[in-house]
Formats: structure tokens, C-alpha cells, sequence
């Protein structure tokens, strides 16, 4: 069992950049080391508990309150939380750090947005170019970087096997220490 709550990993970057991949990888070897892990993906939230929310900024930012609270109950619960969000405000990041305190960790996945445009999974780039998405966060609403990241992983660079190592060596460095460790 894990001694108090347990930390929570904020990846923020593009569309595209690696985010969910990168969560969705870490969280394999975390479990395989013993950890156990709640992720949060920006997509699976905005299908369920946030349905509710446009993207207007407002919606933008309750969907980010929300996913902070969802992260901080499962924290409690000793889950390591890896969070995959574009969070493109650093304004909004600033209130995510002051409510979950020194739980807190900002991971960057920095990635040029040609490379995200390329990319484009979603084909939501595509579609924002075309004007079938507007307010596209990128295209035409802004994406803020971080201004002191814990961690900058840039994946135009790294491939997605040492981005995970980076990311993972972070995290269990990190975290708080086992009991009977």
C-alpha cells in the first residue's frame, strides 16, 4: 500500500502530440512495477461525465475542474493518476496546481503542430482547416506552452519507447515510497 495520497501526472500538449498514447504506456509499466494507476483521458471525459460541456473557454475550463476533482478522489485512493488533456491555458494550469497542491505534476508533450497536424489522428485538424470545427485549439483558439513544466518530453524527437522510459523514470522517482520498501 501506498503512503498517503498518490501523485498526479498532467500530460498537456496538441492534439496529436502523444498525450493519450504516452498515459496509456506509462501506465503498463507502472502496473507492471506494482503501481496501481487511474487514467484520465480528455476524450473518454468529454464522451461521459462532461457531455455536457461545449468548448467555449468556460466549458474548456469546467471540463479541466472537473477531470482535477475526478484525479484528486482517485489520488486519495492511492492511484497514481495520469492525466491526458490538451489544457491549452496556462491560467488554467495555475488553478490545477493551486487546488492539487504538490500532487501536482505538469508533463509537456511538446510537439510542433506540423508535426500534430500531420499526425491528426482525429482528423480534427483537417476538419478546423475546412471550417467544420471551429474554436479548434491550435488552428483558430490559442494553445498557451508551459511556462515551467516538470517534465518536457518532445516527441518529434524522442520516439514513443524513450518518451515512455523518460516519463516513467520521472514518475518513480517521484512517487512517494511503498510500504515495506
Amino acid at each position: 500500500m501506498n503512503v498517503g495520497p498518490a501523485n498526479i501526472y498532467w500530460f498537456l500538449g496538441l492534439s496529436g502530440s502523444g498525450k493519450t498514447t504516452l498515459s496509456r504506456a506509462v501506465a503498463e509499466q507502472l502496473r507492471a512495477r506494482g503501481r496501481d494507476c487511474f487514467v484520465l483521458d480528455g476524450d473518454l471525459l468529454r464522451g461521459g461525465l462532461c457531455a455536457d460541456l461545449d468548448y467555449s473557454d468556460e466549458g474548456r475550463k469546467e471540463n479541466l475542474r472537473r477531470a482535477g476533482e475526478l484525479a484528486m478522489l482517485a489520488s486519495a485512493q492511492n492511484f497514481v493518476c495520469l492525466c491526458a488533456f490538451i489544457t491549452p491555458y496556462q491560467s488554467t494550469r495555475e488553478r490545477l496546481r493551486e487546488r492539487l497542491g504538490t500532487l501536482f505534476h505538469e508533463i509537456y508533450i511538446k510537439c510542433p503542430i506540423e508535426v500534430c497536424m500531420e499526425r491528426d489522428p482525429k482528423q480534427n485538424y483537417r476538419k478546423a482547416r475546412q471550417g467544420r470545427i471551429v474554436g479548434y485549439t491550435g488552428v483558430d483558439a490559442p494553445y498557451e506552452p508551459p511556462v515551467d513544466p516538470n517534465l518536457c518530453v518532445e516527441t518529434d524527437l524522442l520516439s514513443i519507447e524513450a518518451s515512455v522510459q523518460l516519463i516513467t523514470e520521472y514518475i518513480l522517482h517521484t512517487l512517494p515510497a511503498k510500504e515495506g520498501s
